[in-house]
């Protein structure tokens, strides 16, 4: 396999995982855990925050950087340059908003939210 045909597998793969592990997330396991009980949904939603948090502040950048080396590579087009543009603006999104929710939702204590009895 040449490092061309590497990058262009890398830009599938590594952006096509990270966005389904986001999608599957936002699409499957939240509008379980909404049914939760607070403490409980609260519980899980720090699981969350503490998994994704290991996987996606790598993640996230590494897709952005690939993508940035397979649009360049390509050398054509607009598409692969709007890939780019979309991944790096959903990287915004995430440090913009999602990065400080966590961060409180991780320092939330669950006996804060508890339902009262």
């Amino acid at each position: 396999m040449t490092a061309h045909e590497l990058v262009v597998l890398a830009a599938l793969v590594l952006p096509g995982f990270t966005a389904c592990a986001e999608f599957g997330s936002y699409a499957f396991v939240h509008p379980v855990i909404r049914r939760l009980p607070t403490e409980h949904h609260v519980t899980v939603e720090q699981g969350l925050v503490r998994t994704f948090g290991h996987f996606m502040p790598v993640a996230m950048p590494l897709c952005l950087g690939v993508l940035i080396l397979w649009a360049s590579l390509v050398g054509v087009g607009v598409l692969p340059w709007l890939a780019v543009g979309l991944w790096g603006l959903g990287l915004a999104t995430t440090v913009a908003v999602n990065v400080g929710l966590n961060r409180r939702t991780a320092r939330t204590s669950v006996a804060e939210v508890a339902e009262p009895a």
